[in-house]
């Protein structure tokens, strides 16, 4: 991009997310590669000489107008001096018309308008009555404009043509007896003029271009500041709204756009436009002058609002954030549960050699002859609860190694025959009690084999169980679907069971929740887990007229 005096190519933080992994910001590489500005000189620079050219040619053109020429002591020869204007205005013409269509190079401009305007202002102060016209410090402008553009390459020749210009002029008006005054020490002085002149300007426009650099730099800083704050706002799970003095929104970050269900959020739009409700409980918080979280219900959400004053007036704004109630209770939820299993996994751990020795116990008694049939009956409970809780602590130890992830490529057609030809196998079923129907092309995935197995298999098992009809065998069929629109593909198992009423389809999922009294509750749970921790999503759908479907989304690689 190219701007009046800079020529900024940026590069700006590059941010790339990829999910469970912090952004790499190349702040590094900004640095070493930091936008210099244009050097001079550039189009911008030429344009503003043009304009300074045409301002001294107007005041010129006045100084040199027959009023102002009664009152001057000096005799200039205004009929050569209005010859020379002329010509100088169709060079002016003609380098504006050279800046327009951008030829020759800027510096081959710049070169040639101080060369022009050398001779013409050397022109002009001879026909003006000499070096006591005054005019000559037009020489001492030309210099230091050539000497800022060209960046001080051509400074001091600027000088020295300048100076051998004025000498010259003084021994022509000396050898011609022109009349006018000569004074080669003013010639002098106006020569140590024009090289202090020359070496200012370089020390200047050394200053400068520090300065510009310093300026370029910081303006990197700024924006890749300001790209790393939008970053960060728009990717916490909280929703932000800022709001100016008139509650116009100036800020909404995606979290709160997904909240308020807001397709396409435009800068400048009214609170109340966007969310009447949202509104209302705002300006029901300004008034109590409390400033309290609390809760709102927008469309089917329930949402927990609070709000921030960036000031003590109104017109300093304000600040909103917003959370989904229902996905703070399950953050709060599975945290809950984090340190309980982490609690359980530890109990869990000492339960297992007591209660080995009780199960090996009640065996060894119910092997004694003459045990009574009323105790062997009490052998036999133990037995089973026994079987029942070494059951649970496999199931809770399961549940806290479930983030022990193995990733690596399956192949879900050959990876799902595989599986359902060993699931009939250990629970000795047939093609016709578990189906296996696959009209995906070659799909590969990456997540952990062995939780893979486990998350379908606890399905599997759970189907048996619940996917029949009283008195029929249980029937189940595992799909593999191709990818859809948004290249998501799915396994579903499927039964041909009594389906999940509306009132307990919400629960199932919830640990040690059960319908058996035999059950522990924890298989579709830690099927649910294993899923979330492998990036699969685990649902439930109702099939008509009857049955249950569990479908398994994932996006191949």
């Amino acid at each position: 991009m190219e701007t009046d005096g800079f020529k900024v190519d940026r590069d700006r933080i590059e941010i790339h997310h990829t999910e469970g992994h912090s952004p790499p910001l190349e702040t590094d590489k900004n640095r070493a590669e930091a936008p210099q500005p244009a050097r001079y000189p550039n189009w911008a620079a030429l344009r503003w000489l043009f304009l300074f050219r045409l301002i001294v040619l107007i005041g010129l053109i006045l100084d040199f107008s027959p009023r102002n020429q009664g009152a001057s002591p000096l005799q200039p020869d205004t009929q050569w001096a209005w010859n020379i204007l002329v010509a100088y205005a169709i060079l002016v013409l003609l380098s504006g018309l050279g800046l327009s269509v951008r030829r020759p190079r800027p510096a081959s401009q710049v070169e040639i308008v101080v060369f022009t305007d050398i001779l013409v202002f050397t022109l002009l102060m001879h026909a003006g009555g000499g070096i006591s016209s005054g005019l000559g410090i037009l020489l001492a402008v030309a210099v230091a404009a050539g000497s800022l553009l060209l960046e001080g390459r051509l400074s001091l020749l600027f000088a020295a043509l300048a100076s051998i210009s004025v000498i010259t002029q003084q021994i022509y008006a000396l050898l011609a007896d022109t009349g006018q005054s000569i004074s080669f020490t003013h010639a002098g002085l106006l020569g140590l003029l024009f090289f202090a002149v020359a070496l200012l300007a370089h020390l200047l426009y050394r200053r400068v271009r520090s300065a510009e650099e310093l300026a370029a730099r910081r303006q990197v800083d700024l924006d890749d500041l300001s790209k790393l704050n939008e970053f960060i706002i728009q990717s916490i799970n909280t929703g932000i709204l800022v709001a100016d003095g008139d509650r116009r929104l100036r800020l909404m970050n995606q979290a709160a756009q997904e909240l308020l269900s807001v397709q396409r959020f435009k800068s400048g739009v009214t609170l109340r436009k966007l969310s009447p409700e949202l509104c209302d409980w705002l300006a029901s918080q300004i008034r109590s002058n409390t400033l309290r979280e609390g809760a709102l219900r927008i469309g089917s959400r329930e949402l927990a609002a609070s709000v921030r004053l960036l000031g003590d007036s109104r017109a300093n704004g304000l600040i909103l954030y917003l959370r989904d109630s229902a996905e703070a209770a399950r953050e709060a939820q599975q945290s809950k549960l984090a340190s309980l299993g982490t609690l359980t996994a530890s109990i869990a751990h000492n339960i297992r050699n007591p209660l080995s020795a009780i199960t090996h116990a009640s065996q060894l008694l119910a092997e004694d002859p003459d045990l009574s049939s009323d105790n062997l009956h009490l052998t036999e409970i133990i037995r089973r609860n026994g079987a029942r809780i070494e059951e649970t602590v496999h199931s809770v130890l399961q549940l806290s190694r479930r983030k022990e992830i193995q990733p690596s490529p399956i192949v879900l057609n050959a990876w799902l025959r595989d599986f359902v030809s060993e699931f009939r196998e250990r629970h000795d079923l047939d093609e016709e009690a578990l189906g296996f129907d696959s009209t995906a092309e070659r799909l590969e995935i990456e997540a952990d084999p062995r939780h893979l197995q486990q998350i379908i298999a606890n399905l599997g098992e759970n189907a048996l169980v619940h996917g029949h009809l009283e008195g029929q065998p249980a029937r189940l069929q595992i799909r593999l679907l191709p990818a859809d629109r948004q290249g998501n593909a799915s396994i579903e198992i499927r039964d041909a069971g009594p389906g999940i009423d509306a009132v307990t389809a919400p629960e199932i999922f919830n640990p040690f929740f059960t319908t058996r009294t035999q059950g522990t509750g924890l298989g579709l749970y830690i099927a649910r887990e294993l899923a979330e921790s492998n990036g699969i999503r685990l649902d439930h759908h109702p099939l008509d007229p009857h049955g249950s479907c569990f479908r398994l989304t994932f996006r191949p690689t």
